[in-house]
Formats: structure tokens, sequence, C-alpha cells
């Protein structure tokens, strides 16, 4: 049995806030991501960086800086994903508040700090921060802002997060008080765009969300980024993400509540879904099909708004929404 000073000891080295970072193959990147870590005014945190089967030099950069920062802890796992990378390091985190950074960004030195200090002095779940776009290849940096700040009720921070502006569906420039995850048994489904299939139900268990109007978190855009490598993969996973987040809304009995806000919400990701139909097309240099995939996308984003839509059923199924542009040009049904 431990003594009492072995209790008091733990509870003193227990950090404030763990920051989690999914790792795989970002040996360009990873280096600046934990500098930028490591040079924080904040002092009590813990870095849990898991190594996703990266089969460059990003295993050997990690464990390089845990080697000399006793902060930092390296998980190594098969290549699963990003998802899973993160639902392992939650299960190993100890700190009260979870901060994500991808692996390929950078913050800024007060970044844990004002987050921090925004959730305790204003008795908030949740803090965020405006963020940088930096485009690496010409090293432009672009302030993205959120259109508001201050703090926000759950209703509040809901019907903007579903609006996907004035809050945007990010987990990385935002900090969440730990039970958010494990009261509610939180973790990030396999997929792309998993933030957005799982930050409604962060927030419907928020009490208060603070925001930030400063950019603490830099975005990098890169040739390997996830806009830049869109495929018809992600632009399903896209729409079964809002098909998640109305059956998140249902199983909560909030649906009829944020019905509104979760329209506008489609109508934003039917506008998306159109600019990465014309990409995969105009990158595969195939274009008969464009319109029919356009007209796939449009049909079940309008269904999904619809009062009988079996969101169960869709979600189960994971249909493909989106052809690939090679089948259907091989296709002389489609146009």
């Amino acid at each position: 049995m431990p003594g009492k000073e072995d209790v008091l000891a733990e509870k003193e080295n227990t950090p404030e806030i763990s920051v989690i970072i999914p790792v795989y193959n970002v040996e360009k990147f990873i280096g600046r991501c934990l500098l930028s870590l490591v040079g924080q005014t904040f002092r009590s945190y813990e870095v849990i960086a898991v190594n996703d089967g990266s089969t460059d030099s990003s295993g050997d950069i990690l464990r390089s800086f845990a080697e000399k920062y006793d902060f930092i802890k390296v998980i190594d796992q098969k290549n699963a994903g990003a998802s899973k990378a993160r639902n392992a390091a939650i299960r190993a985190a100890r700190g009260k508040y979870f901060s994500f950074v991808d692996s390929d960004d950078y913050v800024a030195p007060t970044f844990l700090e004002e987050l921090y200090y925004a959730c305790k002095d204003y008795d908030a779940d949740i803090s965020c921060c405006y963020y940088y776009f930096h485009y690496i290849e010409n090293d432009l940096l672009l302030e993205y802002p959120f259109r508001c700040k201050g703090v926000l009720d759950r209703t509040q921070a809901m019907k903007k997060l579903l609006h996907d502006v004035q809050i945007q569906s990010l987990l990385w420039n935002k900090l969440y008080r730990r039970e958010l995850f494990t009261d509610y048994n939180i973790t990030f489904p396999s997929m792309c765009f998993e933030d957005i299939a799982t930050l409604d139900k962060i927030f419907l268990h928020a009490n208060r969300v603070v925001v930030l109007d400063r950019p603490l978190y830099y975005y990098n855009q890169h040739a390997s980024s996830t806009l830049a490598t869109i495929s018809t993969e992600k632009i399903n996973d896209f729409v079964q993400s809002m098909a998640m987040v109305r059956l998140s809304l249902e199983g909560n009995g909030v649906y009829e509540k944020y019905k509104k806000s979760f329209k506008a919400m489609l109508n934003k990701t039917c506008g998306c879904c159109h600019l990465y139909i014309m990409q995969i097309h105009a990158e595969k240099k195939c274009f008969r099909g464009f319109l029919a995939n356009i007209r796939r996308v449009d049909r079940i984003l309008r269904e999904l708004s619809e009062e009988d839509f079996d969101t169960s059923a869709f979600v189960r199924e994971r249909p493909d929404i989106v052809a690939e542009p090679q089948k259907l040009e091989k296709d002389y049904s489609v146009r």
C-alpha cells in the first residue's frame, strides 16, 4: 500500500495538461512541433507522442526529445491511423486537461498558458483560440479569425460549432477538461474528418466555452496535408461525419433544438464537397461522371436533413457516395 507521502508526491507530479500528438512520417516537421512545446511558458504539462508505425526518422526524433526532456513520453504502435493513436494517448494521459496538436503544426509559446487560464478564470470546460494558416511553400501566414470571442454557454457554443464558422470543428486549437472524454467514453472513430464526427459530443457536455481572440496555433499547409490530398474516401468520410453528428444529436435528444444549425452545417459541407469532387476529377483528368458525383452528394445531404432519414442505418452501413473518377470515366451511362 502506498504511504501518504507517496500519494502526495504522485498528486504533485500530476500534470495539469496532457498534450497529445499522433505522429506518422513527419520527419520534416516534428522537430519544430516539439520545440514549440518545449518552449511553453506554462510548466505543468506532459507531452504524449504516439509513433504510429512511422517508416521515416520520426520515431528517432521523438526518442531523442524524450531522452532530453522527461515530460515527453513516446508510445510506439503499429500503423493504425491518427484516431487510434489519439485514443491510445488518452488512455495513458494523466493531465486534468487535454490538448491535441498535429505533428506537422506548431504553437505559440503562450498557447498552453493562455488556454489553461481561460478555462480556470471563467470555470469553462473548453477554451479555444484563433489560428494561422502557414503555407510552407512560400512561408505565408494568414490569420483565420472565428468572428466571435468571449464566454459562451453550452447552447451558444453548440450553435456556433455546428455552423462551423465562428467555432470550427477543429480538434487542435482547443483545450478540454479531461472529464469531457473520460466521463462520457469519448473516443475517435477510425476515419478522416474524425474531429467533425466527435466534437459535437464533447461540446454537448461542456458547461461553457471561452474563445480567445488571439492566434496561438500554426496550422501548416503543405503537399501532404489532409486538405491537399483529397480522395473519394475522404469525401465519403466527410459525408459520413455529418450523419454521425446527426446521430449524436438524436441520441442526446437535442436534434430538434439544433436542427437549424445542423442544416447550416450541411449546406457548408455541400459546398466543400463540390470543390473536393471538382479537385479529384481534375487531378485524374476524368471529367465524365463529375456531375453524377455532385448529384450523389447533393441527394444524400438533402436526405440527411429530412425528418424520416434513418441515421442509424446510414452510419452502420457506411455506404460509398462518391465514386472513383476513373470508374465513372468508363461508365457511359453517366454524364
